[in-house]
């Protein structure tokens, strides 16, 4: 059984910290703890991640240290946080299976992924990077260099950036030879290195970061997965989220679901493109026994069983929790 999992870039960060190289480590290791109990179980693993919190400080770097040594673009960016947090994925994951005696490689990748030159985001930036700016530092990057800036929720200024959608993974061959050769995997780190192709069937960088939960589904299906766990940080989906209706949502069909997105149950930014996601893998899987799974890094053994977590299948049943109290 193979299994693509997408684990946020915030899944690796304490809330509140700088989320520093000691505390990525620290969440890595307790990562590798439930992705051991899989590959204990049989499931050929396949891991992705994504990189928010990170591209955003190597972005900051760059800020900081621009009069002193040469800069770096954002494709590059997100290539090093592929190389950096695949280090520390793969390295812990190792050493969590070397404990209990289980011989297997784990190894990293890095990958591109093309994107329509002509994909209506670069003309309309949404992706929030980097740190939270005041007022003058904003105007200050909005004039000199260019920067779309957004004021985000009363919380300050952020730069936003182009997120348009995947359209082919460049290193999908050799990806599917090391899955099928058994290789624990770590490919398609915060989303894939954006690139368009010219005429001429040449590959350059673009300015951009794509969501990689969209390439999480597009990479399970391509690889044959029978299911995607997309790693959040909530047990299960919830209606009516914040509500004193809130309720768990543990299980639907492709239509039900469908349903919910018209109903705007799902928050933009934050559930709705995992949702997407789900829904998208289970289309291009064309699988009956396909499934989609949301659900916390230490409930995805669990999930896996049905136990917890919100699975969506093709034609799954729909399940709904009873309302729980929110906490204010």
């Amino acid at each position: 059984m193979k299994i693509v999992v997408a684990i946020g870039g915030n899944a690796l960060v304490t809330p509140g910290t700088a989320g520093d190289i000691q505390d990525q480590f620290a969440h890595s290791r307790r990562m590798a703890k439930p992705l051991a109990d899989l590959v204990e179980r049989g499931w050929q693993v396949t891991i992705t991640h994504g990189n928010g919190p990170q591209v955003g400080s190597i972005m900051r770097r760059v800020e900081i240290a621009a009069r002193s040594v040469y800069p770096i673009d954002l494709g590059l960016a997100v290539a090093d946080t592929q190389a950096g947090m695949g280090y520390m994925l793969a390295q812990t994951l190792n050493n969590e299976l070397h404990h209990r005696g289980i011989d297997r490689s784990v190894a990293a990748i890095v990958t591109s992924v093309v994107v329509d030159a002509n994909d209506p985001a670069f003309m309309h930036p949404t992706k929030p990077i980097g740190p939270f700016l005041d007022a003058e530092a904003a105007e200050r990057h909005r004039t000199t260099d260019g920067w779309v800036i957004v004021e985000d929720a009363g919380r300050g200024f952020r730069r936003v950036v182009a997120s348009p959608v995947p359209k082919r993974i460049v290193e999908l061959e050799v990806i599917r030879r090391l899955v099928e050769a058994g290789v624990l995997l770590l490919a398609g780190g915060g989303g894939g290195i954006p690139v368009i192709e010219n005429a001429r069937g040449e590959l350059h960088g673009v300015e951009a970061v794509i969501d990689k939960d969209l390439t999480s589904a597009m990479l399970a299906a391509e690889v044959g997965a029978d299911v995607l766990a997309i790693i959040t940080g909530v047990e299960q989906v919830y209606l009516d989220f914040g509500k004193p209706t809130q309720r768990a949502l543990s299980g639907a069909s492709i239509a039900e679901v469908e349903r919910l997105i018209a109903e705007r149950q799902f928050a933009e930014g934050s559930m709705l493109p995992k949702i997407e996601a789900a829904v998208k893998f289970i289309q291009a899987r064309r699988n009956p026994a396909a499934r989609a799974i949301i659900t916390d890094w230490s409930d995805l053994p669990s999930a896996l069983e049905g136990k917890t977590g919100t699975t969506i299948s093709l034609s799954g049943a729909f399940v709904e929790g009873r309302a729980k109290a929110v906490m204010v």
